[in-house]
């Protein structure tokens, strides 16, 4: 699938948002039932619930971007609760606590339809903590009450992550070009990759001229 966010539309220079949403629609959905995510750009939860609205009207596999929190800290638990009994496919983004999974869980109806809560696993180990208990947690609470509720791995750092991710067990994870670029790594010779590594330091010290 594909999702995005302000920041990285900001990022991409993108100055028409439902243009910019409807020509990556018509792209991603060439590779078929796939969520496609886009993310609700408000503050207030009113404005958010009217952007949900017409967000997921752009197509059948929308997923619509609700953060877990406005830039208040006040909690959009009762908004997730509302756009999905109005039968609106959710991605709950910035979701960082095992507290927050567990409120997510708490309003979703059980007739909800498939809904994402994006753990933000990268932004959690910058901050020095370990977040394989979180993940584990959020992944077993979901199985455990919603099997529509799929656990998503964002904001990752590296290859290792995929490998870390289906571990513990979540059904998505977000990887950007220039990880997947390094997908041709895996199970590479470690003796090999540190020749490859020694004539690439070489190779650039001769092309920048440098010299002692």
């Amino acid at each position: 699938g594909f999702t995005t966010n302000p920041s990285l539309m900001r990022q991409a220079g993108v100055q028409n948002y439902e243009e910019f949403a409807k020509d990556v629609i018509g792209r991603v959905g060439l590779l078929g039932k796939k969520p496609i995510s886009f993310e609700v750009i408000s503050d207030d939860f009113d404005d958010m619930a009217l952007e949900a609205i017409r967000i997921a009207s752009w197509g059948k596999h929308v997923y619509v971007k609700i953060p877990i929190t406005n830039t208040q800290g006040k909690s959009s638990v009762m908004l997730i609760n509302r756009l999905s009994n109005l039968r609106i496919k959710l991605n709950i983004t910035a979701v960082m606590t095992v507290r927050q999974v567990e409120d997510i869980l708490s309003v979703l109806p059980r007739s909800s339809l498939s809904t994402i809560i994006s753990v933000f696993v990268g932004r959690i180990a910058d901050t020095g903590r370990d977040p394989s208990g979180i993940v584990s947690q959020a992944c077993l609470s979901a199985a455990r009450q919603y099997p529509f509720v799929k656990i998503l791995w964002a904001s990752t750092r590296g290859v290792l992550d995929i490998f870390t991710a289906n571990r513990l067990g979540c059904d998505i994870i977000t990887v950007t070009p220039a990880i997947i670029a390094k997908l041709h790594l895996v199970g590479k010779d470690l003796a090999e990759y540190s020749l490859d590594t020694v004539r690439q330091f070489r190779k650039d010290a001769i092309e920048a001229g440098i010299e002692l």
